[in-house]
């Protein structure tokens, strides 16, 4: 373990400041990493390695990132991390999303594109040109930040959509899919985007809905058998009533013909729904009650005259279950080409069919065209106001009142969506349901409610998706279609492509470039076939990711096929409706294989107020700023050791990290501080060299029960540690890791060194000190390496240092080229690890009775008493009594299983809660019955662990048993935890509070050392005078006992010589009846 006069000075430990810039050292790591080209250097050494495949969900570098971006991102080089460290090669390619709306909304807000005719006149090349300027717009800041974050991942092997290579393979996903006939062109009633000009798909409407007030009215509809009777519907949407071709009611529900008393108009509507007409009950009179089907096949008079005539079927009353009780009127109007059930049932019924043209009066922009000539031009929205009036004044308005409802925003403008019929290519999902359940209960999701529930849900009713898009920046549909439709071509490829049109193959696939290839027809003297003017869905090209990022099946084939599905993937909760489902999807329907195995799914991050995080309002902190004042280390923790991890929602406070720093950060630091300083202050006083052996071979050759006991407990606590790390890591369940790793370092910092604090500074001896400082740093360095992929940057500043103490030399220039460590089977003592849990409890008891006698640790008491039914545990106890004596600082231990000779009796406390939720009306009898259980029955109910009351089982669980003191008098504390019972004595005798004034003694003395930058290995003299004759004969009395505690000589000031320059003096006027206290510190030669 020694190594006496080595030849290398620079291989010695280096000193440890008392205090420590984490984000400054996180800085010099980032140095070091690219002086080392650390990341790169990981992936050579792991090459021929079995793989371990990991799939980068692509974001888009239109935005800056944000806490969303970072969290995830931090998941993923964790878990990454992880996989390289147990044995794995780890690819990691960062993505980009570079096409769709994101970027197109930016350069129509930039150069006031209102419509397709504004880029008519632009022209497509010149729109495109403008889109590829801006898509990498923050990428420089991007790979900064990201940087900064410690996370490892390839931004020069990165993947963009907008690459020829990845385009080529979005072409052939799409050809597959079209070969196994899953793709067809279809109208259909979707949600649309009047600010984007294009439809949108179920998921991408359901990412972004908001609170909002629509109007809420009331229209009638005269029939034309009994014109002085009027159907009355409920709308929140007047603006589609111009397009009104039919109403539907529910067949089985019961309607009322109702005549208004004050007016004496009759109506029809739902009798459970009268209340959104009539105020009070004596506003209408019942003539008549009917069903649904009664009323089917009536024919009413028109709002509008746009579309008589145009439609035989129109205008009647139709009759579906869709029809709900719980608003309006319990009658439907339809407008089949703005509404997805109005489609299908008017669909249904005949009233339209599917090769007639569509009745959409308005144009891309959601502007009303003809034949709606009274709101010509006006934005549908904006005609709502204009309808009103126009029903108004035709009498045709019964009611017009305002609600507010949950209603679907664009994602990307954020303006509000409305539902209309337009043409697309659709990819066949319905008939893949089952295929898509199958497989997604093949994958393993963190938190698996998000799977079974959430995404299992969704698949359920998965409808078929939309994947066309009419925009212009994206992967171009590769279908080529006659002018008559019979011909239609779907192209897989560039080779293909220029073999069917025999031109050259092109090195760019946007649509400046494969708008104008043709492909002559197979059919004589028939014109080309032209390219549809659609592009794809973004969403279609990062579900294609995984093959179109390797060029797949054009290259690299081998590779993808031996490493799909990928092991793991990560993304938030949103992405359930997003790239979750376009993975499996088109993976499904390709291979009908999961595209993925492992998932862990995070929530959002919340500003602190728990509204979304705005720039525009600026309540959240920026993330580059934390991160320079805290440390990226402290931020990654922060936000890993939340409810974020389990799909749960993280309100952002920079105050949590703060904390992290002083909870956490601090204490491991100070641990590894305080083992450096002893390592160095051995050193220089026994004038040698240390290096430990971390399989500790000195130790291991001595039997078990030589060891120090606290030694086997945190070797074994490590390895405990190690054992439980791994397993839990192979589930991705990193919430319940962070939490454990966190707790460890409180164990290390809280227990071991300070219960061994006086062993490890030498006060047992070299040999002890050395023996300590070894298990203090294998345990150090097995700390280090675990906590390594979550706090990477705080763990290589330690691991710089620590590995110059390491025995045989580290070559390694990098904590992050190390594996992870395996547990060591022959340290583990489970026996051992409960045992100094119990001594823990009782030590923490007996603090909790000090603070609740307001007497400081530093006031010895003569005695506590430790209660406890099993003689086993009080055996353990009686072993590690020591430590117990000294923690509490009191004279002597006392053990017992009697409690009746302290006057101890048990009481249960019941659950309410529980209880009342369990037992309801027998609540309060069964609350009484278990106040009153007897001594015995509870000592009985703690081994059965429960009992029967009134009949009833009742688990321990449902209540807490307490132990009781009665007759407590002022001379003792009592506390309890479970079946650990503690009595602390109180009482105080001069001796006691003599010892308690040579401790405030003591302490004044290590403060001074502390203020003055003293480390252990600083020796000093100690010089005092005493303003009382009872100081002075305490400190007298006591020197033995002070210099042991202080190591260092102790001297009055008047001994000191008259030119003694002192490090620091001072006078102490807190030492209460004892008197001023002079104290000077002198370095000694």
């Amino acid at each position: 373990m020694t190594l006496p006069n080595p030849d290398k000075e620079e291989l010695r430990v280096e000193g440890v400041p008392e205090s420590i810039n984490f984000p400054l050292e996180e800085e010099k790591v980032l140095e070091l990493w690219d002086r080392l080209d650390v990341f790169q250097t990981c992936l050579k050494q792991s090459q021929g390695k079995p793989r371990y495949s990991f799939y980068d969900g692509p974001p888009f570098a239109t935005g800056l990132p944000h806490y969303g971006h970072l969290l995830t991102g931090t998941i993923k080089d964790i878990v990454t991390r992880f996989a390289h460290q147990s044995g794995f090669h780890v690819e990691r390619r960062f993505g980009w999303d570079t096409h769709g709306l994101p970027v197109e909304y930016e350069i129509d807000r930039a150069l006031g594109i209102k419509g397709p005719e504004d880029v008519a006149r632009m022209g497509i090349k010149a729109y495109n040109d403008e889109c590829r300027k801006i898509v990498m717009r923050y990428a420089k800041e991007w790979e900064v930040i990201v940087g900064r974050m410690g996370r490892w991942i390839d931004f020069r092997n990165d993947y963009k959509t907008l690459y020829p290579d990845f385009m080529e393979s979005v072409w052939w996903v799409f050809k597959e899919l079209y070969s196994k006939g899953l793709v067809y062109r279809g109208f259909k009633v979707m949600p649309y985007s009047t600010a984007c000009c294009t439809p949108l798909s179920n998921f991408e409407m359901s990412q972004n809905y908001k609170d909002v007030v629509d109007p809420a009215i009331i229209v009638s509809f005269p029939l034309h058998s009994r014109p002085h009777v009027s159907l009355l519907a409920w709308t929140t949407t007047p603006w589609t009533l111009p397009s009104n071709l039919a109403l539907c009611l529910h067949p089985l529900l019961i309607y009322v013909h109702a005549k208004e008393v004050s007016s004496g108009r009759e109506y029809i509507l739902m009798e459970s729904r009268l209340e959104s007409v009539f105020k009070k009950t004596t506003d209408f009179e019942i003539l008549d009650k009917l069903s649904g089907m009664d009323l089917k096949g009536e024919s009413y008079e028109p709002l509008f005259s746009y579309f008589e005539g145009s439609f035989p079927g129109a205008f009647k009353v139709l009759v579906d279950d869709y029809v709900t009780e719980d608003s309006g009127t319990g009658i439907v109007h339809m407008a089949p080409y703005f509404g997805q059930d109005d489609y299908r049932i008017c669909l249904r019924e005949g009233v339209i069919k599917k090769d007639q043209e569509m009745v959409c009066p308005i144009d891309s922009k959601g502007h009303f065209v003809e034949p709606v000539k009274d709101f010509l031009g006006v934005y549908v929205k904006d005609a709502d106001k204009g309808i009103c009036s126009e029903l108004k004044k035709r009498g045709r308005l019964v009611h017009q009142g305002t609600i507010k409802h949950s209603y679907p925003f664009c994602w990307r403008s954020d303006t509000p969506l409305i539902y209309r019929a337009i043409p697309s290519w659709f990819i066949r999902v319905e008939p893949l349901v089952d295929r898509l359940l199958k497989n997604n209960a093949q994958t393993y999701w963190v938190p698996d409610f998000v799977k079974e529930k959430r995404f299992a849900n969704w698949l359920k009713d998965a409808r078929d998706w939309a994947v066309s898009r009419n925009r212009y920046w994206g992967t171009p549909l590769p279908l080529w279609v006659s002018e008559d439709g019979e011909e239609v071509v779907c192209v897989g490829s560039k080779e293909e492509l220029a073999s069917l049109s025999g031109k050259p193959s092109l090195s760019d696939l946007h649509r400046e470039f494969v708008d104008d290839v043709t492909i002559p027809s197979k059919r004589e003297g028939q014109p080309p076939l032209r390219r549809v003017p659609e592009v794809f869905d973004c969403w279609f090209e990062s579900g294609s990711m995984p093959y179109a990022q390797v060029h797949y099946p054009f290259e690299n084939k081998d590779m993808f096929e031996s490493c799909f599905p990928a092991d793991f993937i990560a993304e938030g909760i949103d992405q359930t409706r997003g790239w979750f489902y376009t993975l499996l999807v088109i993976s499904t329907a390709l291979f009908d294989k999961p595209p993925f195995q492992n998932l862990v799914v995070n929530g959002l991050v919340l500003a602190a107020d728990g509204q979304k995080m705005s720039k525009r309002k600026k309540n959240y902190p920026d993330p580059l700023e934390v991160v320079n004042k805290h440390g990226a280390d402290a931020l990654r923790l922060y936000l890993i050791n939340s409810p974020v991890v389990k799909a749960e929602n993280l309100r952002f406070q920079e105050t949590g990290v703060k904390d992290l720093i002083k909870d956490v950060f601090l204490p491991w630091y100070n641990a590894y501080r305080f083992f450096v300083q002893n390592v160095l202050r051995l050193e220089t006083e026994e004038r040698i060299r240390l290096t430990f052996d971390p399989d500790l071979a000195d130790l291991a050759s001595l039997p078990k029960e030589e060891w120090n006991v606290m030694d086997r407990w945190v070797l074994s606590s490590v390895q405990s540690l190690v054992g439980w790390f791994h397993g839990e890591m192979a589930k991705y369940r990193l919430y319940t890791v962070i939490p454990r790793l966190v707790k460890f370092i409180d164990q290390l910092t809280n227990w071991y060194v300070r219960l061994n604090r006086r062993r490890i500074k030498g006060e047992n001896g070299r040999t002890e000190s050395e023996r300590a400082l070894e298990v203090l740093f294998v345990v150090l360095e097995t700390l280090n390496r675990l906590m390594a992929p979550f706090t990477p940057f705080i763990t290589e500043t330690f691991f710089q240092n620590l590995k110059r103490l390491r025995k045989g030399g580290a070559e390694e220039g990098s904590i992050h080229f190390l594996m992870l460590p395996k547990p060591k089977e022959w340290l583990l003592e489970p026996e051992i690890e409960e045992a100094v849990s119990g001594m823990q409890t009782v030590i923490m008891l007996g603090r909790l009775a000090r603070d609740r006698a307001n007497l400081p640790i530093k006031s010895p008491l003569a005695e506590v008493v430790v209660v406890h039914r099993e003689e086993s545990f009080l055996r353990e106890i009686r072993k590690l009594e020591n430590y117990v004596i000294e923690e509490l600082n009191v004279k002597k231990i006392t053990l017992s299983t009697e409690k009746a000779q302290y006057q101890v009796r048990l009481q249960a406390e019941p659950d309410h809660k529980v209880l009342g939720q369990k037992f309801k009306k027998d609540f309060k009898a069964i609350l009484q019955a278990i106040k009153g259980l007897s001594n015995i029955e509870l000592e009985k109910c703690l081994n059965d662990k429960g009992t029967t009351v009134l009949g009833h089982w009742i688990d321990l669980s449902d209540m807490r048993i307490n132990f009781v003191v009665e007759g407590k008098s002022g001379d003792v504390e009592v506390t309890s935890s479970g079946p650990v019972l503690v009595i602390l004595s109180t009482q105080r005798d001069q001796s006691l509070l003599d010892e308690g004034i040579a401790r405030e003694v003591i302490n004044r003395i290590q403060k001074m050392r502390k203020k003055a930058g003293l480390v252990p290995s600083n020796p000093v003299i100690v010089y005092y005078a005493a303003a009382e004759p009872l100081l002075d004969r305490l400190v007298q009395e006591f020197m033995e006992f002070i210099k042991k505690s202080v190591r260092a000589e102790i001297l009055r000031l008047e001994e000191a010589p008259s030119n003694t320059s002192f490090l620091l003096q001072e006078d102490f006027n807190d030492m209460k009846e004892a008197g001023v206290l002079t104290v000077g510190l002198v370095a000694k030669a």
